[in-house]
């Protein structure tokens, strides 16, 4: 496994300046800021996302919270704060732990504007039931802030965690960004943007490092402007894209781009691991991907559900499998 270490320099400066002008210079319309509305969007939750899967999968069945013996659950955790804004987080951990574990950081999805971190509470206990270290963070979503601010967010709670392992037996060198849907989007640019100052934002914990040793990519999207992908269609509502970037992708390609975790996979980039729905738009650009995963000799694995909702890895019968194929890939990655 190749070691996850910082840009080479000069190609990180150039990067750097051009990401900086396309964001920032680039485009002079003003931005769409409508959405901002400082008000929590909860169109997506489990319970409703439940009733639509229903309609087309009606064997399926909610996961219901679990409860283990070994597990302790400790949740409202702030992680960063900006002013009076704290940001929380959700720590599940073996109680009995004598000896470091990996630590699994669950960022989840809501097309960047809505859901919750509550949603993967589930997955988290399960996965710690197995002996991970699991952590669900809010970020600041579309109605608070525009991209780059979650990003920002989930990075701040990347040093968090490497900065607190000794309280949580978590071993600093075996940090995992896991997400589900836009989720798995920011898990990816997690691992391709690892310690990238660009998208650093204000750094808290910064004797701390941001960069992630694996992830899991629970159908998130690999690029905003591939041609398989289907976020940005304006024509009958605002795309969850427009209303993250504050940019239409006809307005703003370049920063749709510069948004893409294709757009920086490279041989730095952490070993993967791809779960997806058989709705394929929704892992736009990820064979693409995988194509400079292996150029460079870095393991990934895709596991693709045959017949299967976007939702898949909130409900049964998806689940299980779901979490099998986590810590398979996991127990493979850090001979855990």
């Amino acid at each position: 496994m190749k070691k996850v270490g910082l840009y080479d320099i000069n190609k990180n400066l150039k990067t750097i300046s051009f990401l900086f002008f396309v964001i920032f210079f680039q485009n002079l319309n003003a931005q769409y800021l409508k959405g901002l509305t400082q008000v929590r969007d909860t169109s997506f939750a489990t319970a409703s996302a439940f009733k639509k899967t229903l309609k087309y999968h009606p064997n399926t069945t909610m996961v219901a919270e679990m409860n283990f013996e070994n597990v302790k659950q400790k949740n409202n955790i702030v992680y960063c704060s900006y002013g009076k804004r704290k940001m929380k987080l959700d720590a599940f951990y073996d109680k009995n732990a004598k000896k470091k574990q990996v630590a699994i950081i669950i960022i989840h999805g809501g097309g960047w504007r809505s859901g919750s971190r509550e949603q993967h509470h589930p997955m988290a206990q399960k996965l710690a039931s197995l002996g991970y270290v699991c952590f669900t963070p809010e970020y600041r979503l579309s109605t608070e802030a525009l991209f780059p601010a979650a990003i920002y967010d989930v990075k701040a709670a990347i040093r968090w965690v490497r900065k607190n392992a000794s309280q949580y037996h978590v071993d600093p060198n075996k940090i995992v960004a896991l997400g589900f849907s836009a989720g798995g989007e920011m898990a990816a640019f997690m691992g391709t943007t690892g310690n990238m100052p660009l998208f650093e934002g204000v750094v808290t914990n910064s004797d701390s490092q941001s960069q992630v040793n694996a992830v899991v990519d629970i159908d998130g999207t690999l690029s905003f402007v591939h041609p398989e992908g289907g976020e940005g269609d304006d024509s009958k509502n605002i795309s969850a894209g427009t209303y993250w970037f504050g940019y239409s992708k006809k307005d703003n390609p370049k920063l749709w781009e510069a948004a893409s975790p294709l757009s920086y996979v490279s041989a730095s980039t952490p070993p993967t691991l791809f779960i997806n729905s058989s709705v394929a738009r929704m892992h736009a650009g990820r064979d693409d991907y995988r194509k400079v995963l292996d150029k460079n000799g870095i393991y990934s694995e895709v596991h693709e559900f045959e017949n299967s909702p976007h939702t898949f890895c909130l409900f049964n019968p998806w689940f299980e499998p779901t979490i099998q194929y986590i810590d398979g890939f996991l127990i493979k990655i850090f001979n855990k």
